[in-house]
């Protein structure tokens, strides 16, 4: 709620040109009565005791004015921090849904990759023994290549639920997760040697 400055200023100098005509009536009239004369000095102690009065009402105004003003920045202060957090927070769980985005397609390559060699599988097996070493071996690779990508999910997952934001500012990248599609491309260049082989 906001004061009335202009009021309160108003009813001050009101205050104080009260004062200052009960002075100047007093100083004109040379014919004081002795009791005019007591009355203008307890005038004079009233005028003092309610300008030291609107005094103390003004600053105790502006005091409180003040302290309202300091609260309202700290409160300014705290959601522009909460709100900070909280973009940190979303561009860190943004990162991490881009990175197990990224390691769900590698294990879904993995596995489709894995089950589309086993179309050349029958073909590949009647063949010599260095084909059959090779397809062995890329059907490893790539179930490797499958298994690193849950690894990896499973460590982002839990890298997300141990956060710290004053601290993290990404998603850590595990070497599971960096390794996952090389063994896909491994896998699948054996299997293909394999084929070129029968």
């Amino acid at each position: 709620m906001a004061l009335p400055w202009l009021r309160i200023l108003d009813t001050v100098v009101g205050i104080g040109d009260l004062a200052l005509s009960k002075r100047a009536k007093t100083a004109s009239t040379p014919e004081a009565d002795p009791r005019m004369v007591a009355g203008a000095g307890s005038l004079g102690l009233l005028e003092t005791h309610l300008t030291g009065v609107v005094v103390a009402a003004l600053k105790e105004a502006f005091d409180r004015d003040s302290r309202r003003l300091d609260l309202e920045h700290e409160q300014l202060n705290a959601e522009r921090v909460r709100a900070e957090r909280a973009l940190r927070l979303e561009l860190l769980r943004q990162a991490a849904d881009r990175e197990l985005a990224r390691l769900r397609l590698v294990a879904v390559m993995a596995a489709v990759s894995w089950i589309g060699t086993l179309f050349f599988s029958a073909r590949l097996i009647a063949a010599g023994t260095g084909a059959r070493v090779a397809l062995g071996s890329g059907w490893v690779v790539l179930l490797a290549a499958l298994a690193l990508s849950f690894d990896a999910q499973a460590a982002v997952t839990d890298a997300l639920g141990h956060v710290d934001l004053e601290r993290d500012h990404a998603v850590p990248a595990t070497l599971a997760g960096r390794l996952g599609p090389w063994f896909v491309v491994v896998g699948l260049g054996l299997v293909g040697g394999a084929v070129l082989m029968s």
